[in-house]
């Protein structure tokens, strides 16, 4: 089973920053197009940025310009770079298979960004 650990998330005034990382357990991850997602609080869980195995990335309209996904596939890690960050960022964000995720998810990490 495909073990998935996010961190980085914490509170950040509007405007800041934050580096979120997400570690993956499984075997073959440098061949997964791998994605991050979040789910603020009321709301479905949303994708927010992918990249593919070979570095192609792709993003959700609402953090275009915003946020960075890389990937290092030696350490099996996906990060996610946050600029400019807006209250409505505020969500508990996730990294998985993207657009099939694994079938477990991890614990994901908390952002808030205050107004």
């Amino acid at each position: 089973q495909v073990q998935l650990v996010e961190s980085g998330g914490g509170l950040v005034q509007t405007g800041g920053s934050l580096r979120l990382s997400c570690a993956v357990s499984a075997t073959f991850f440098n061949i997964y197009t791998m994605g991050w997602y979040r789910q603020a609080p009321g709301k479905q869980r949303e994708l927010v940025a992918t990249i593919t195995k070979s570095g192609g990335t792709n993003y959700a309209d609402f953090v275009k310009g915003r946020f960075t996904i890389s990937r290092d596939n030696a350490k099996k890690t996906v990060y996610l770079q946050m600029n400019s960050l807006k209250p409505e960022d505020t969500a508990v964000y996730y990294c998985n298979r993207a657009p099939e995720s694994f079938g477990s998810w991890g614990q994901g990490t908390h952002v808030t960004v205050s107004s």
